[in-house]
């Protein structure tokens, strides 16, 4: 069993505690990224720990706990609400929201933040979490959190381009736009389940125009890579690729988590009729291509741990998993 040596005390984060905050996230970071050098190295300094620790702290609706023993910060937790109509009634405990001196700390954490945000109706808490912390993974796993989504980094290196991929031109729009629902599509089924991705297939056909909008948007763009694959002269494949800054509100993508001169692989899916005939792995290696070209020296994505397609497929194009977001549901 896990135990803490000495006592400590569970008390409200306040604007005190930023800079011990900040010292505990940048010590986390730093080992961190002895794991994944490829990660920002700024964030091991103090300064630029403390902006994003403020930035999680300054985040409306935001609540916070720190643990204190002998009148030493060892450990916070600050969490906030987010997008209720994505997450659900939520607490979301974000990349800087959280370090402790020893793991087990994160536990008693949480207790004393989760109560006030389940009493206030906010039953769906999400964490991110490096992916290289085994005892930090572990004390979430015993209050209850499992795995959700996997974020993931490499180098870019060049890469021949493959024959069956181009670039998309605005002839390819009716083409691709199927393929737009097919990922959403495998996240309502089995094992993955999801609300979201459910709610995105029942508004597929309303939603279409704009979706055709914001696909010619992305096509016009020479910053965003929009690739496909063709097989017998038909489009069964389709990606797209941007620098890591234009990832928006992608939870897992910023801060900590963004390495400097970075490539975004947002999105990419294939025909299910067609797989099995490597066009997935096609278009990835001209994602690669695409952005070595570019000049991007890394690049990132995510995928769904319990999508078992994509959950085998990134790792096995060289992805490593940096963040892992946890989710528990209350009840």
């Amino acid at each position: 069993m896990t135990t803490m040596s000495t006592p400590f005390e569970i008390r409200p984060f306040g604007d005190d505690d930023l800079e011990a905050a900040a010292a505990l996230l940048a010590e986390r970071h730093r080992r961190h990224r002895r794991l994944e050098p490829l990660l920002p190295e700024r964030y091991e300094r103090v300064d630029e720990a403390r902006a994003v620790v403020e930035g999680a702290w300054r985040k409306e609706g935001a609540s916070g706990v720190a643990a204190a023993r002998d009148g030493r910060v060892v450990g916070y937790l600050i969490g906030a609400p987010d997008d209720e109509g994505s997450w659900g009634p939520n607490e979301w405990i974000d990349h800087p929201g959280h370090a402790a001196e020893e793991p087990e700390l994160l536990r008693d954490l949480y207790a004393a933040l989760a109560a006030p945000a389940v009493r206030a109706g906010r039953t769906r808490h999400y964490v991110l979490i490096p992916a290289g912390d085994p005892p930090a993974l572990d004390a979430w796993y015993r209050l209850g959190f499992g795995q959700q989504q996997a974020y993931g980094i490499l180098e870019v290196e060049e890469e021949p381009w493959p024959e069956r991929v181009r670039e998309a031109s605005l002839d390819d729009l009716e083409a691709v736009l199927p393929l737009t629902i097919v990922i959403s599509r495998h996240h309502a089924g089995a094992p993955v389940f999801s609300d979201n991705a459910a709610r995105r297939v029942d508004r597929y056909e309303a939603s279409l125009d704009g979706v055709r909008a914001q696909l010619r948007e992305d096509v016009e763009a020479g910053e965003i890579a929009t690739l496909v694959a063709e097989v017998d002269g038909r489009v069964v494949g389709f990606l797209e690729a941007c620098a890591a800054e234009l990832s928006g509100g992608v939870d897992g993508h910023a801060t900590l988590a963004r390495p400097d001169n970075a490539c975004y692989l947002a999105f990419a899916a294939t025909d299910p009729q067609a797989r099995g005939l490597g066009t997935g792995v096609e278009l990835t290696s001209a994602a690669f291509a695409w952005a070595h070209r570019a000049g991007y020296a890394s690049m990132v994505t995510d995928w769904r741990v319990p999508n078992l397609l994509a959950s085998r497929f990134w790792p096995r194009r060289g992805f490593r998993t940096t963040f892992l977001r946890l989710y528990r549901s209350i009840p």
